[in-house]
């Protein structure tokens, strides 16, 4: 069998979405060009900016990074419009979205990684180290959060939410639906819709990412709730995702009783 970096097309797309990102992009692109420096084959990798059409200093910074293979600015019509735009253009085998602010763990996972997907897997997962905008770690999000880590992921693990987050995630291009772009729990459903398709599932025994805390979820978390309530009677049922509800609500009472506050 031919080695998957010798194909014409990369093995891995790397997704950054940016609006008005100049504060934390070069952080994410940073830890790209660290990473790329401890990779065999960088050509295995295609890296994609879609930018929804920034004022600010974001293009400039990202036209300083030699590795990015295109960027595209435009208006759009919200985050997971630019992602379906991203799933477009991409080339790759394999799907891997880090928004501005997200890191690649460190130096070795990028090599890791590449070499993991050559197994062959529909989807690989792992976790996630979730810091603060000054950088200090929380903690993984396996720890941090009531969402434990499976070995063995199924979609009927996300009865009670995002059970991996979303830049932890790793998905083949050709299981990867579009994104219902209005919907702001759209990440939850991509993975579910991901697991149902996949006909097999790696875990991961490293960290793949540092997750910048606060996104879109967070800043619209009324909405979020909604939205996600509408993902999970989708796939799950009305029954089941009323009672389900009350199951989250009461774990995570007790949990940031126990934790403190947690998102």
């Amino acid at each position: 069998m031919t080695p998957c970096f010798m194909d014409n097309n990369p093995l891995l797309t790397i997704i950054t979405v940016t609006f008005q990102a100049e504060k934390y992009l070069a952080r994410t692109l940073d830890s790209v060009e660290s990473a790329l420096s401890d990779v065999d084959h960088p050509a295995r990798l295609e890296y994609l900016i879609i930018d929804g059409g920034s004022r600010d200093q974001t293009l400039a910074i990202a036209g300083k990074y030699r590795f990015i293979s295109k960027i595209i600015s435009e208006k759009d019509k919200g985050l997971y419009d630019a992602m379906n735009k991203g799933l477009r253009l991409a080339s790759g085998k394999y799907i891997w979205f880090l928004n501005a602010g997200d890191e690649i763990f460190d130096s070795q996972t990028l090599q890791d990684l590449l070499s993991s997907l050559e197994s062959g897997a529909a989807v690989y997962y792992s976790d996630a180290m979730m810091v603060r905008e000054d950088g200090t770690e929380v903690g993984l999000r396996s720890h941090f959060t009531p969402h434990t880590l499976p070995e063995n992921l199924r979609w009927q693990d996300f009865a009670l939410g995002m059970k991996v987050c979303h830049q932890a995630f790793i998905a083949r291009k050709d299981i990867a639906p579009f994104y219902e772009h209005e919907n702001l729990s759209a990440d939850i459903d991509w993975e579910i819709e991901c697991l149902k398709r996949a006909e097999s599932v790696q875990f991961l025994p490293f960290t793949l990412c540092r997750y910048l805390l606060g996104g879109l979820s967070v800043k619209n978390h009324r909405r979020s709730l909604t939205d996600r309530y509408k993902v999970l009677r989708k796939h799950f049922g009305l029954i089941p995702t009323l009672f389900n509800h009350l199951r989250i609500f009461w774990r995570g009472y007790w949990f940031a009783r126990k934790n403190g506050k947690y998102w």
